[in-house]
C-alpha cells in the first residue's frame, strides 16, 4: 500500500485513497475479532465438556445417594414406603431449589422477587 504523494494527487484521489484505508482498517479489525472469538470459544469448549461431565458425575453420585437411602429406610418401613419417603423428600428439595432459582433469576433481571 503505497501511500499517494499529497503533491501530485488531487482531493478526489486523496478521498478515495482514505476510502479504501478504512475499508482495510475495517477488514483487518472485523479478521481480529473473529480471532479472538474463535480463541474464546476454544478455549470455552474444554470447560464446557469439563461442566458437563461434572454435572453428569453429580448426578449418578445423587443417584446412589437416593437408591441407597431407600435401601436403608426399606429395613425400617417396607420397600414400598422408603420409596414413596426417599422419593417426596427429594421432590420437597427439587422444589425449593427451583423456587429459589426462579426468586434469584427475578431478582437478576430487575422483577419483584
Amino acid at each position: 500500500m503505497d501511500a499517494p504523494r499529497t503533491e501530485d494527487a488531487g482531493i478526489g484521489e486523496l478521498i478515495g485513497q482514505l476510502t479504501e484505508d478504512a475499508k482495510d482498517y475495517a477488514r483487518a479489525e472485523v479478521d481480529y475479532f473473529k480471532a479472538v472469538a474463535q480463541a474464546k470459544v476454544t478455549e470455552v469448549k474444554g470447560a464446557a465438556i469439563a461442566a458437563v461431565l461434572a454435572l453428569a458425575l453429580a448426578l449418578a453420585a445423587a443417584i446412589g445417594l437416593i437408591v441407597g437411602a431407600i435401601l436403608t429406610l426399606a429395613t425400617l418401613v417396607g420397600p414400598g414406603w422408603a420409596t414413596l419417603i426417599v422419593v417426596g423428600v427429594s421432590l420437597v428439595v427439587a422444589a425449593l431449589l427451583g423456587w429459589a432459582a426462579a426468586r434469584g433469576i427475578r431478582k437478576a433481571m430487575g422483577a419483584q422477587a
